[in-house]
């Protein structure tokens, strides 16, 4: 007979599998490029992972990471059984660097594109960092160079694995209005990335 444990991890695996399905279906936008990574084996009985390059290979405006975490038995500091974890960083003018509001307008992209999304969630927390790299001595040809770096978590509200695709459009989203991306037209069909390793345990 199943023990309590041997039921919870078949039941999270089955409904890990579940939201990452949804997430491999994800249309993702023609000019950000998405893959498979791997996913920290340690924070979490279940993971997936997945990075994104943003805009066409000549023109490269940033770049994004986000993890997937799930645990059966429910996390306190998540306050829930899910978390997503992101990085996102992207190049940017020095009028934005330099702007003193910047950090609370970027904190703001993600919490506005999850609303806008319809994607619940909830105990976000994250840090906003903006950097100006200049170059010295036999780099001193290279330009200089303004980025700015959001690192975020929240805990998806999940009731039904088609939840996490509103937290992958805000995702989508806060790349995006960080990189200085317009958006697509109508016309413009999202693709599927191809996602075709299973999440890890």
């Amino acid at each position: 007979m199943p023990t309590p444990t041997d039921l919870r991890d078949r039941f999270g695996a089955d409904a890990f599998n579940r939201v990452v399905a949804e997430l491999k279906a994800f249309g993702w936008r023609p000019d950000i490029s998405v893959e498979e990574i791997g996913a920290p084996q340690r924070i979490a009985p279940y993971g997936f992972a997945l990075e994104a390059e943003l805009g066409a290979s000549d023109e490269e405006r940033g770049s994004g990471r986000l993890i997937l975490l799930h645990d059966p038995a429910g996390n306190d500091t998540w306050d829930g059984q899910w978390r997503l974890v992101t990085l996102v960083r992207a190049g940017t003018d020095t009028d934005i660097v330099t702007d003193p509001l910047i950090s609370e307008v970027a904190w703001s992209w993600l919490i506005e594109a999850l609303g806008e999304c319809d994607a619940a969630f909830t105990a976000p927390a994250g840090t906003v960092t903006t950097v100006t790299s200049r170059s010295f001595g036999s780099m001193s040809t290279e330009a200089d160079r303004d980025e700015i770096e959001i690192r975020a978590s929240w805990t998806p509200l999940i009731a039904d694995p088609s939840d996490i695709i509103g937290h992958l459009g805000a995702w989508q989203q806060l790349m995006c209005q960080a990189a200085g991306m317009p958006p697509l037209p109508d016309k413009v069909t999202p693709i599927r990335a191809n996602l075709s390793v299973t999440g890890t345990r």
